[in-house]
């Protein structure tokens, strides 16, 4: 989807691109589409409960690509859509929230992040929805992550990440991961899951092997399951900058009931392909 500007034709021929407009993609004008009406009045019955007046919802139609873009996708005019290059990841997900929605029986949105490093993959969550999430949301968020590690072909080895390890704190956040771990293994019994434990002990299982020997991991982790934004995306980005060589594929936008997925204004050409592809996948898998 795109809006009109000056002849996308020429703007394919710039780039050296064999794509054709109106054979390779489709270009929705929100000035003219004859599909305007329809939409503006979807996402009022949709929104209008929610402080969305017609008025409002006329303007934003025609002014937010994203809702657009999610509208589009609600009504079966498109099959999947990614977003957020330009802009705050919290104006994107705003619209999907309440256009799109969370997958029946989930209650939970989360972002994760991969990392392709030269020896391993790390997957990272949560690292933009949830500021700081519950118990019953961190639960969720990690039996939704490890349903996407395996999508990827990787056996997920799962570590809820804290200051403290295995109950050497009291803090509440040590607290919130312990609860954690307690309503997953409640869910999941034989779920590769433990915690709360130090970063180091989960990527080394030597340190952990020491510190703890009863772990039921029997590998180092591959999902770092983080007790905070601020923690999820800090150690997302360190490791992104000082990985070298490393592939980011991300966000992954877990929980959603279409198939969605939020980009970042960083986001390279690269892993917008990479992550183009992904959700060319996920939407065959839901047809």
């Amino acid at each position: 989807m795109g809006r009109l500007g000056a002849r996308p034709s020429l703007r394919v021929e710039r780039y050296g691109l064999r794509m054709k407009p109106g054979t390779d993609f489709e270009i929705v004008n929100p000035q003219d589409d004859p599909r305007y009406k329809e939409t503006w009045g979807g996402y009022y019955r949709i929104a209008k409960r929610k402080g969305v007046t017609r008025a409002l919802a006329q303007t934003e139609v025609r002014t937010r690509t994203t809702l657009i873009g999610a509208m589009l996708v609600q009504m079966g005019e498109a099959d999947a859509m990614l977003c957020g290059t330009v802009g705050s990841y919290a104006d994107h997900l705003k619209y999907v929230r309440t256009v799109i929605g969370h997958k029946p029986g989930v209650s939970t949105l989360a972002a994760m992040q991969l990392v392709i490093l030269p020896e391993r993959q790390l997957f990272i969550c949560d690292t933009h929805v949830n500021t700081d999430p519950t118990a019953e949301q961190v639960a969720e968020m990690t039996m939704l992550a490890a349903e996407e590690v395996r999508r990827f072909g990787i056996e997920p080895s799962v570590a809820l990440l804290s200051h403290s390890n295995f109950g050497s704190s009291d803090a509440a956040s040590a607290h919130k991961m312990r609860d954690a771990l307690g309503m997953i293994r409640a869910r999941s019994p034989n779920f590769p899951v433990d915690g709360e434990m130090q970063g180091d002990v989960a990527l080394s299982h030597a340190v952990l092997a020491e510190i703890f020997p009863d772990s039921d991991l029997t590998r180092e982790a591959n999902l770092l399951i983080m007790p905070n934004m601020d923690a999820a995306n800090i150690t997302y980005n360190v490791v992104r900058t000082v990985s070298g060589g490393g592939v980011a594929i991300g966000a992954i936008l877990l929980g959603a009931a279409k198939p969605v997925h939020i980009l970042t204004p960083a986001a390279t050409v690269r892993r917008i392909v990479n992550m183009s592809a992904l959700v060319v996948v996920d939407a065959v898998s839901a047809a």
